[in-house]
């Protein structure tokens, strides 16, 4: 800050040492409070100043972003076919730029071209990733990316593709988030950014084909669009519920709950093993829960754990925690969770308040209300956050613009 010293390099702030990256201003979601920046204080102060102005300016923008999703090629049903999966498919490109490029290329430029350079470069990716998608999972045809019906024997997106997609978000999460970006963090931002989208691809696609089956489609239907099954244990419903289960608690632990109580432990080995248990423990056990003792459907899952994960962002990026942020430590993490919960239930309430009076005949209510929560609304409001930096409402509130996702602590 300005006016005041510098501080002395610690031996928590080198790289390999276990403590806050060697980049200024990204401290990682699992910082134990002993090792965070000395004027995190006041910078949180900074950005709460603006809330709740920011946050409601960020929902307008990331509703605008929302709408053009869902409605974008000029219905409901046709936008889930065809940008549903294209926006899935973004969202680890997404996290790339806001956790690990520091919103590179985009930095370069001045607001708002920053961000909408990042924005054209997701968009782009997002094409080009689902049309690898497709490649991995069936027989490639682009005409089957950007056609909801284009004719009998042409490969589509929708459904086929979102289990891999959601399978290599999920990775992309867990290595930013959860596993604090090592042991790729040190190569330099654009190398290691552009690894961990390539190492998430790796894990996402050996998942899909080490546990998944498409039993549940006819043979005969597979063959015509060149369908793979994988021939895994788990049917594919059923492994997209999971991992959206396990995705609640990514987004609860390390973006709602700033990473607590992992972030309670100083050695990194014991942190980042604690976070990947309690993460995946947690997201299977919610996920059988649901299946066995409250028998939900896979697609019911996927919609209410989606919502989870949307209303997480709404509460803990867009509105950084407020009001909650202004209660000491233990009550504002109670009344942050409470809020997150009611956002949730509203917010799939409206969502099925919507998709109930929509004639679907490709897809159901619940794949809508998923890909809408997930990403929909989960692609606007990073973009915002992330990496717009809250333009154009920052700079009319002096904010500094930085976001939960960015300096999370």
């Amino acid at each position: 800050m300005t006016g005041t010293a510098p501080r002395r390099p610690q031996p928590a702030d080198l790289p390999g040492r276990g403590g806050l990256p060697p980049r200024p201003g990204r401290p990682l979601l699992t910082t134990p409070p002993h090792l965070q920046r000395r004027d995190l204080p006041e910078l949180q102060r900074q950005h709460l100043a603006g809330q709740p102005w920011l946050g409601l300016g960020g929902l307008l923008l990331a509703a605008v972003v929302f709408f053009a999703l869902a409605l974008g090629t000029g219905s409901t049903a046709t936008s889930l076919l065809i940008l549903g999966p294209i926006s899935t498919f973004a969202l680890p490109v997404v996290a790339m730029v806001a956790f690990w490029w520091n919103d590179w290329p985009g930095s370069r430029l001045a607001t708002p071209w920053s961000g909408l350079a990042d924005t054209a470069l997701v968009a782009a990716a997002a094409v080009v990733l689902t049309i690898a998608g497709q490649a991995v999972v069936e027989r490639s045809d682009v005409r089957g990316v950007f056609e909801a019906g284009p004719g009998p024997g042409v490969p589509v997106t929708f459904p086929a593709t979102l289990t891999l997609a959601g399978a290599v978000f999920t990775a992309m999460l867990q290595l930013s988030l959860v596993c604090e970006r090592w042991p790729l963090d040190g190569t330099g931002r654009r190398w290691s950014g552009l690894a961990a989208l390539a190492l998430s691809w790796a894990a996402g696609t050996a998942a899909y084909f080490g546990l998944v089956n498409l039993d549940a489609v006819p043979a005969a239907e597979r063959a015509a669009v060149g369908l793979r099954d994988p021939g895994g244990p788990i049917p594919a419903p059923h492994f997209g519920a999971a991992l959206i289960a396990v995705g609640v608690w990514q987004t609860l632990l390390f973006i709602t709950l700033r990473g607590w109580p992992v972030n309670t432990i100083t050695r990194r080995p014991l942190r980042l093993f604690a976070g990947n248990g309690l993460v995946i423990g947690l997201g299977a056990l919610t996920y059988l829960v649901l299946r066995d003792t409250a028998h939900w459907q896979p697609a019911a899952i996927g919609a209410a754990c989606g919502c989870v994960i949307s209303a997480a962002l709404v509460v803990a990026m867009l509105f950084e925690g407020w009001p909650a942020t202004r209660l000491p430590s233990a009550s504002s993490r109670a009344l942050t969770l409470a809020l997150t919960a009611l956002v949730a239930l509203s917010l799939h309430r409206a969502l099925a308040g919507y998709a109930d009076g929509v004639p679907w005949t490709r897809a159901t209510s619940d794949e809508w209300i998923t890909t809408a929560a997930l990403s929909y609304a989960g692609v606007g409001i990073i973009l915002h956050v992330g990496i717009g930096l809250r333009w154009p409402f920052a700079l009319k509130t002096g904010s500094p613009g930085g976001s939960a996702l960015r300096n999370p602590q």
